[in-house]
Formats: structure tokens, sequence, C-alpha cells
């Protein structure tokens, strides 16, 4: 553990001299703070149109039940800021992705990867700091988006649907699921950095647990898709043990005394 963290503070210090890095992140969290209030409050209250009137909306917003006190135009709510909730969980990955692909191919581009081998850490010690020196930073501001997003929530919306959005789907999405899809996607870019030397071919594979839950975004709001909390945390589950996998392979794969020489 005192390995571990002394990487792990290095990693850290790393990110906090280059905060630039760091800039799509914020960019990221303010995009997804700005569509739905304009979405759900601000284009209704300015066209004179409420979204409970639209009798898809209605229809859809359906999946969600018919949650006590709430109105069709409260619902309709719900289901909107819903949806961007999803949103959120892209940030840890997209933000993070730069930060893993540069894990262990900037090390070697910065002539620090020789020394770092040399040193008594251990294989895995060293790609569980990368990860998550990766993970800690994007992770902080996404949790921080969504803090802001409920005060959003509670200052624009109408009355009850903060209350119905703090249920346990939302914590699962939020605290399991999330977190995982960011896990899984970092681990993919350490595995696939230890075997490439351009860094944005490692970005590019991490991106692809983008993939599915763009393919959940959208059958969710087609009404095509609603997953409930139990289903959330089968998702979960099966992240994890994927997340599992991919970190035994990546160790499995660095070959720590012949990965320099492959890369001269």
């Amino acid at each position: 553990m005192i390995r571990l963290r002394a990487l792990l503070t290095k990693e850290l210090l790393d990110v906090a001299r280059n905060r630039a890095v760091l800039l799509p992140v914020f960019i990221a969290a303010l995009v997804f703070l700005a569509l739905p209030l304009l979405v759900a409050v601000i284009i209704p209250s300015t066209s004179g149109n409420a979204l409970g009137d639209d009798d898809e909306l209605s229809r859809i917003s359906l999946m969600l039940g018919d949650p006590p006190g709430l109105s069709t135009n409260g619902r309709v709510q719900l289901f909107i800021f819903q949806q961007f909730l999803i949103a959120f969980l892209l940030m840890p990955v997209t933000g993070a992705m730069a930060l893993a692909a540069h894990a262990i191919i900037g090390e070697k581009q910065a002539r620090t990867l020789e020394p770092l081998l040399a040193t008594p850490l251990t294989t895995s010690e060293l790609l569980t700091a990368k990860v998550l020196g990766a993970l800690i930073p994007t992770l902080g501001i996404s949790m921080t988006g969504l803090v802001l997003y409920g005060l959003m929530i509670a200052a624009t919306a109408e009355p009850g649907v903060l209350a119905a959005m703090l249920s346990p789907r939302t914590l699962i999405l939020v605290l399991v699921v999330g977190p995982m899809c960011a896990l899984v996607s970092l681990q993919m870019a350490i595995v696939i950095s230890s075997r490439v030397n351009d860094a944005r071919t490692a970005q590019q594979f991490g991106v692809l647990i983008v993939i599915p839950v763009s393919v959940l975004v959208i059958g969710q709001v087609s009404g095509a898709l609603w997953l409930s909390a139990t289903a959330l945390g089968f998702v979960g589950a099966g992240l994890f043990v994927v997340w599992v996998c991919l970190t035994f392979l990546s160790v499995a794969m660095f070959e720590r005394e012949s990965i320099l020489t492959k890369w001269r």
C-alpha cells in the first residue's frame, strides 16, 4: 500500500501540474448541466408550450410509472432529467481517456518508465496506480457536476421532481454503473497502451465503452428500453467482472522484462 500510495500521489501531482488535460471534463460538465435546463425548463417556458402537452413525451414518460405528487408536466421533466443523468456516465470515460492512454506510453516517451520498472513496484501496483490516477480527478469533477445538477433541478423543476430523482435506480446508476463504466474503459486503455507505441490507438480502443452507453441513452429516450434498478445492478456487476478480467489481462500482457526492448 505504501508503494501504491506513493505512485498514486505522483500520478495525481502530474495531473495537478497539467490541469489543462482536465479542461474537456469541465466543458463536458457545463454542457451536461446546460442541456437539460434548456430542454426541460427554458424552451417550454419561453415557447409557452408545457412539456405535459406533448402526447408522445407524456406517453414515454409513463415508463417511470406515475410518481405520487407529480403532475404530467413534472413527470416529463423527471423523465428528461433522468435521461441526461446517463450522460454523466460518459464524463469520467471521455475525460480520463487521454490520461489513461498516456499512462504507459507517456512514461516511455518521457524516459521515466525505465527507472519506474526498476523499483520494487509490482506490475499490478503500477497499473492500479495508473488507472486510479486517471479515474480519481475526472470522477471528482463528475460527482461535483452531479451535485450541481441536483441543485439545478431543485431550483428550476416542479416541486417533487428532485425527490423523485433520489431513487435507488439513480443511486445505482451514479455510484455503481458510472464508475464501473469508467474503470472498464480505463483498464482497456491500459491494456492497449502496454502493447502499442501510439497513445491515440489506446484512446480509441478505450472509448469503445461509449458505444453501449450511447445505445442505452437512445433506447431510453425513444421508449424502446428502460432498465430498472435491479437491471442496472446486474449491469454494474457485469462491468465489475469485466474490469477484473481486464485487470488480470493487463498484468499478463504487460511483459515487464521485454516491454522496453520491444518499444525501442
